[in-house]
């Protein structure tokens, strides 16, 4: 379903999110395109967008996507709150869902804490919500790390005074050498 060379652009970004706007949707960026609305820019190509939803809306944003040829996109993690919805033309959007009890308590879904639902940014000056830049610096530990996942994290870091976390020491050695060479 996904085009080779394919990008989820900053336009892609916004019409996406003025899609939910319309019809009264709370969505949070989170992943690259997070981490991009966090520092106001955007740093690298970013293949998908990575959102965070209520669980409610899953049914409606399915129904909105599709009548405009999104389908599901197969993958091993795939389940009602964590899912992949492509079109023909390369944009993919990956789901996490959650739910919380009235009290702000995680009750079902992808397991975001309340605090981390918190963040604003914007794309191309577009106000978006996003993850709390201190949970997306947690959110980029516990996986297989890349490079990519380094210079989101050291540039939030550096933006917004938070500790690079240890996990990405391998990175940092290499980074500093790398300086030292320059």
């Amino acid at each position: 379903m996904s085009a080779d060379n394919s990008e989820m652009t900053a336009a892609d970004v916004i019409a996406f999110v003025q899609l939910l706007n319309q019809h009264g949707i709370e969505v949070y960026l989170d992943g690259g395109w997070g981490v991009d609305a966090l520092l106001g820019h955007q740093t690298r190509p970013h293949a998908d967008l990575d959102i965070a939803v209520p669980h409610r809306f899953v049914p409606q944003i399915r129904t909105l996507l599709e009548a405009q040829g999104y389908k599901d996109v197969p993958r091993e993690d795939t389940w009602e709150c964590n899912f992949v919805l492509g079109d023909d033309a390369g944009h993919e959007i990956d789901f996490h869902s959650y739910t919380f009890d009235a009290e702000g308590n995680h009750i079902f879904g992808v397991p975001y804490p309340h605090e981390s639902l918190q963040g604003s940014g914007s794309i191309n000056g577009f106000p978006v919500k996003c993850i709390t830049p201190e949970w997306m610096v947690r959110f980029h530990i516990g996986y297989n790390l890349d490079g990519n996942d380094y210079q989101d994290v050291k540039a939030l870091c550096q933006q917004f005074g938070l500790e690079i976390p240890a996990e990405y020491a391998e990175f940092m050695k290499k980074d500093n050498q790398n300086q030292g060479t320059s």
